[in-house]
């Protein structure tokens, strides 16, 4: 299984290509992708998404919040924030449903990096496992 960022499906959509384009395209025929309820509130909040794209994101499966999800997502703010990070709150919930499943998250930019070296994030950049 698999989960993208928004910096990754927002190229996907607009038809651009990348080396993230072709691991959400491969993991789409493979029926091994997930979505972040996070990831899908960034993508719904574009005005612009067309009502085809909702229908097509609304499509992929969906990760549950496991009980105890709420307070890992602060409990891994504050570890962060320990650190001297400032991740950003919606950074921080798509990491930790990620975390929670044990599931790795692909992203085009580094904000997740801090998640990966001290939270347990798996994370995916550019096709290479950090």
């Amino acid at each position: 299984m698999f989960c993208a960022d928004s910096s990754c499906w927002i190229p996907y959509l607009a038809g651009e290509s990348g080396s993230d384009v072709e691991l959400i395209e491969a993991h789409l025929i493979q029926h091994s992708i997930v979505m972040s309820p996070a990831v899908l509130a960034e993508l719904f909040s574009n005005p612009l998404l067309s009502a085809e794209a909702k229908r097509f994101l609304l499509d992929i499966p969906m990760l549950d919040l496991i009980p105890g999800f709420w307070q890992g997502a602060g409990l891994t703010l504050a570890g962060l924030l320990k650190r001297k990070f400032k991740p950003k709150l919606t950074d921080t919930l798509i990491a930790q449903v990620c975390i929670d499943h044990n599931i790795p998250l692909h992203a085009r930019d580094t904000d997740f990096r801090p998640f990966a070296k001290y939270a347990g994030l798996q994370l995916v950049l550019h096709g290479l496992v950090n």
